[in-house]
């Protein structure tokens, strides 16, 4: 069984009051694991000595980025692995990236 600091949890909504009942932001969260980082900067180093086949995992992103994007009008769901690839360096979001191969 793996402990608190490794477990993936799913995304977290908090209403922070802003000093009367009328005003408040929703925060949306989700705990990323140190473990889960790791696994992807393996899968990253290792990705040029991978044979693919007819599929290539290029990035492994977190709900809670993803519902960002949407709300960005971004739909991954939609997009091409380049255009994914492109906006996770823009956003410094390098530690999702599971390849170093040309796509």
């Amino acid at each position: 069984m793996q402990d608190k600091q490794n477990k993936f949890f799913d995304v977290q909504n908090t209403v922070l009051f802003d000093n009367d009942p009328k005003n408040f932001t929703i925060k949306h969260s989700q705990h990323i694991p140190q473990s889960f980082l790791e696994n992807i900067r393996n899968q990253r180093d290792n990705s040029l000595n991978q044979n693919e086949g007819e599929f290539m995992r290029v990035a492994s992103v977190p709900v809670a980025v993803h519902e960002q994007w949407l709300r960005e009008g971004f739909d991954m769901m939609k997009e091409t692995p380049k255009a994914i690839l492109m906006r996770l360096k823009q956003q410094d979001l390098d530690a999702f990236i599971t390849t170093k191969k040309q796509v």
